[in-house]
């Protein structure tokens, strides 16, 4: 981020209005890489404002990274995301109608989970049952050599 840039960043911040942030800053803040912020950005994600060129964010777009990140370590789709976020609309009308979107991803990757969970469980019996009888069969094998 340029010293301009920087320095218009700072005076926002310095009227307690802590509206924007750059790129750098709010990738180290979470962990990511600049370029997955650009990334998201590409998807239509984001829309960080540009100043002298750097790429700033506001507290919105800070608050729907937040949203993007929780959103894939659920396993969402880009798309998903996408979709969940436009539902929003500009000044928040479409709140019940993105809920309903969240009760039903949550819902669908609940069931999914617990499904797995089921079959891992289900497979889990089966190899513990498979490594008695192996173990029992090799014992029996030891026991027959050693009377030979």
């Amino acid at each position: 981020m340029s010293a301009v840039t920087e320095s218009f960043v700072a005076s926002h911040r310095a009227d307690d209005a802590g509206d924007l942030f750059g790129i750098a800053e709010i990738a180290a803040e979470f962990g990511i890489s600049t370029r997955t912020i650009r990334f998201y950005e590409t998807k239509g994600l984001l829309s960080p404002r540009r100043i002298n060129g750097a790429r700033v964010l506001s507290r919105r777009d800070r608050a729907r990274l937040i949203l993007i990140l929780r959103a894939k370590a659920i396993g969402s789709s880009l798309a998903e995301i996408k979709h969940y976020l436009e539902l929003y609309g500009a000044h928040g009308e479409g709140r019940a109608t993105q809920l309903r979107f969240v009760i039903d991803r949550t819902e669908a990757a609940i069931k999914d989970l617990e499904a797995r969970r089921d079959n891992i469980e289900t497979t889990l019996a089966e190899l513990r049952l498979i490594n008695r009888m192996s173990r029992r069969t090799l014992d029996g094998l030891k026991e027959k050599q050693l009377k030979s």
